[in-house]
């Protein structure tokens, strides 16, 4: 028997020593993610690996799974946490010890495991925990295996059994490298920062960059657990512009910066100016289709809209469509198509055959930004930015929202929007041109002006993005007309950064 799981204790009690903690908000709706010692102790996460042991029994899935962890001060005393649970349940359990999280996406692949169990707060502050899980490569979980879990876990439906094992694989970051880099080298040598916010991506990032061929610039690649400087994160305009001073003082081609996991990759140009990731990944389509006929691409909803108005992607027979928010809902779409790509406007990219194996990987997304450029001679980073169609587009924008509160919200404003749309409201001082609800609410309005707003999959917050094809002055007043909404809700706080 082991203890059902209480939604909250005290620390620094006997409880909280010899009882499982598991706060039920931390199933999210396709990670797992818990504030450590606050909302989940260790008997936590051994509850979680026995659940998950459990779930994958269920499935009628091998229990075999990968397990690694991020570079946190705690991550490895929860993955060993996790580890005891899975082989109560059962489980062969392979574990790769330190890893960014695409090197245990990997690991399934060339271990031939069919699970996957990565400890990793991706690019949460630190005191955050989490686990990214699979149990169909390339594929995550997603809402149906959470909520399953979730129900495992928390009623201690445990069908734990002997035979669990454990194997260590050693140097294992050398075989993921190794395959990384088996293609041909740069025939451009670029010189390139690569900036890790001394996240875990720093002990692997910058020696892939340089077996291809650049000359590295590396910034904050120390492991440093403490994030001294800033959080390894490529959305936060912080890292970004940490990114861009480096690049203008060493006159480099191009600034990549990766998240705390390393599964994202942000982007700054040879002038100093972040691209957000939706636009590059419109420089990516236009240069995968040109050599792909009638390529099928798949991108977030928080996405610009290029990805259909483009004349170049039009002409080159490129098809887009728009979906989901969220690494596993990206995946699994990408997947379902036989899609050539997807892209995520936060920075998660799943390239399909022949550039990948359709998991998101920060450093595939780079070698594919430099294979970009390889096929551009002559042209830099900020040429082929300046030659797409100008729009004017924020940064993603997060209000905090309490987890139990978000979905209530986001649904108040999908209504709010329809009836605006029924009644022939304007929005912005214009008609709505179209809705798409499938994840929150993205208004369109008649000059292509457009703001979404949904929940984060992730964190107490909500996600607002805005841009528009006409002028940033434009794109603030389809911020404010989002805004105006949120701000009848008293739940909805203040956020992280505004334009």
């Amino acid at each position: 028997m082991f203890p059902k799981p209480k939604s909250a204790l005290v620390p620094n009690t006997y409880a909280f020593e010899s009882e499982p903690m598991v706060k039920p908000t931390g199933f999210r709706e396709y990670d797992a993610r818990w504030l450590f010692n606050k909302e989940i102790n260790l008997m936590g996460v051994q509850a979680l690996g026995m659940g998950l042991g459990a779930l994958i029994a269920e499935l009628g899935v091998s229990q075999e799974i990968v397990t690694g962890h991020d570079f946190r001060g705690y991550s490895a005393s929860i993955k060993y946490a996790l580890i005891s649970g899975l082989m109560a349940a059962g489980c062969k359990v392979h574990d790769i010890g330190l890893a960014v999280t695409p090197m245990a996406y990997f690991a399934q692949f060339d271990l031939d495991v069919p699970c996957v169990a990565m400890v990793t707060a991706s690019h949460n502050d630190n005191g955050w925990t989490g686990v990214k899980m699979g149990a169909n490569r390339p594929l995550t979980f997603g809402p149906d295996e959470m909520t399953r879990l979730k129900q495992i876990v928390l009623n201690a439906e445990f069908n734990n059994k002997a035979g669990g094992s454990y194997q260590f694989h050693e140097n294992y970051p050398a075989r993921y490298i190794a395959d990384l880099t088996s293609r041909p080298k740069l025939k451009r040598k670029l010189k390139v920062v690569a900036a890790c916010g001394n996240g875990t991506a720093g002990a692997f990032a910058p020696q892939v960059l340089e077996v291809i061929g650049c000359e590295v610039i590396p910034l904050d690649t120390e492991l440093d657990h403490t994030f001294p400087k800033y959080n390894p994160n490529p959305e936060d305009m912080e890292m970004l512009h940490a990114i861009r001073d480096a690049v203008l003082l060493h006159k480099a081609d191009v600034g990549l910066g990766f998240d705390g996991d390393g599964d994202r990759c942000g982007v700054v140009d040879n002038t100093g100016e972040e691209i957000f990731a939706d636009k590059v990944g419109v420089m990516l389509a236009r240069d995968m289709s040109a050599i792909n006929a009638n390529a099928q691409f798949v991108v977030d909803v928080k996405s610009t809209g290029l990805f259909v108005t483009d004349p170049v992607l039009s002409r080159q027979g490129a098809n887009t469509v728009y979906w989901k928010t969220g690494h596993s809902y990206m995946k699994r779409r990408t997947n379902e198509l036989g899609a050539l790509a997807g892209f995520e406007k936060s920075g998660h990219f799943f390239f399909n055959k022949p550039f990948g194996r359709g998991y998101d990987d920060g450093l595939v997304s780079a070698i594919a930004i430099g294979e970009m450029l390889d096929r551009a001679p002559g042209k830099s980073m900020a040429d082929l930015k300046d030659a797409l169609p100008k729009t004017w587009s924020s940064p993603t924008m997060s209000p905090h929202c309490a987890d139990e509160a978000k979905y209530g919200v986001v649904d108040a404003v999908v209504k709010h929007f329809e009836a605006l749309q029924q009644n022939g409201a304007l929005v912005a001082g214009q008609a709505i041109r179209d809705l798409v609800t499938v994840n929150g609410v993205r208004v369109t309005v008649s000059d292509g002006s457009w703001g979404l707003v949904r929940a984060s999959s992730n964190k107490p917050e909500l996600v607002v993005v805005v841009e528009s094809p006409v002028s940033e002055q434009r794109m603030r007043d389809m911020f404010e007309a989002m805004d105006s909404v949120l701000r009848t809700h008293p739940e909805v706080g203040a956020y992280n950064q505004k334009i």
